[in-house]
């Protein structure tokens, strides 16, 4: 018997969403498989690279990357679905795919948030360094466990956090399985900002406004700017680049004007 009802997913393997902002500005990407801890499997990372190309090529201007469930952001990878996956699977298939949707996540254009309001360990940390910035509850914990397990951080957690907080406290955070708090993480650099989990929803807004309220192109090309310059491009050479096309965008002469009018900027994108 046919029917127009479209199934209900299950959510026992999860399901990634992007819903948008009435104004468009800002994407929502909500992973949900609450069930199970929001724990991660090669089909979540798919569903994640496809919301983050679609991401890519609207008209959003902030990504907002939350998790469903009240207690844990994401307890990372799920053990069962890589557990008996052979060298050749692991490489292959688990590592490579991870690495793709994250790194696609961390290349979007945009500026992105990453919203910790519960455990994020393994690969759920590795998804949220993934993103720009991290607002954490107090409450949550931060952590790298895999050497406890037998094996190592596999989906860029290694770099991101040796980029964030150093060498020395990237090996702490991996060898001895340490386990940070919220005003830990911020003091580590691991986070942007803490607030008890029943201010979060503020916090994250505050950043967003602050974001949200920089010329859109100039914001982006400034994230891109930073990402090349830790990458060891030369500042000399791209600043130019982009300094040129922010000069040929209404913005800056919104901007400007703005500026010289004492009024607050209306910037439109273009």
């Amino acid at each position: 018997m046919s029917t127009d009802t479209a199934p209900a997913p299950d959510l026992n393997l999860g399901q990634v969403t992007v819903e948008y902002s009435p104004d468009g500005h800002t994407a929502t990407l909500l992973i949900d498989r609450a069930a199970k801890l929001n724990a991660l499997t090669l089909n979540l990372l798919d569903e994640l690279a496809a919301a983050v190309r679609e991401v890519a090529s609207s008209k959003a201007r902030l990504v907002i990357v939350r998790t469903a469930g009240e207690k844990v952001f994401c307890v990372g990878a799920d053990i069962n679905h890589f557990a008996d996956l052979s060298a050749a699977g692991m490489w292959r298939d688990w590592i490579a795919t991870g690495h793709r949707a994250f790194d696609a996540l961390a290349g979007l254009r945009q500026p992105s948030i990453a919203v910790i309001d519960g455990l994020a360990f393994g690969g759920g940390l590795e998804l949220a360094l993934a993103c720009d910035f991290r607002v954490i509850a107090a409450e949550a914990r931060l952590a790298l466990p895999e050497t406890g397990l037998g094996t190592v951080p596999g989906w860029g957690g290694t770099k991101r956090a040796t980029e964030l907080i150093g060498r020395a406290r990237a090996k702490e955070l991996v060898l001895t399985r340490r386990q940070l708090t919220g005003d830990e993480a911020v003091s580590w650099g691991l986070a942007t900002a803490v607030a008890p989990k029943a201010e979060l929803q503020d916090a994250v807004a505050r950043l967003a406004g602050e974001l949200l309220a920089g010329a859109p192109l100039a914001v982006q090309l400034g994230k891109q700017l930073i990402d090349a310059a830790a990458d060891g491009a030369p500042s000399r050479v791209l600043e130019a680049l982009a300094g040129g096309l922010a000069a040929a965008t209404d913005d800056l002469a919104e901007g400007v004007a703005a500026f010289r009018g004492k009024r607050t900027a209306q910037f439109t994108d273009n």
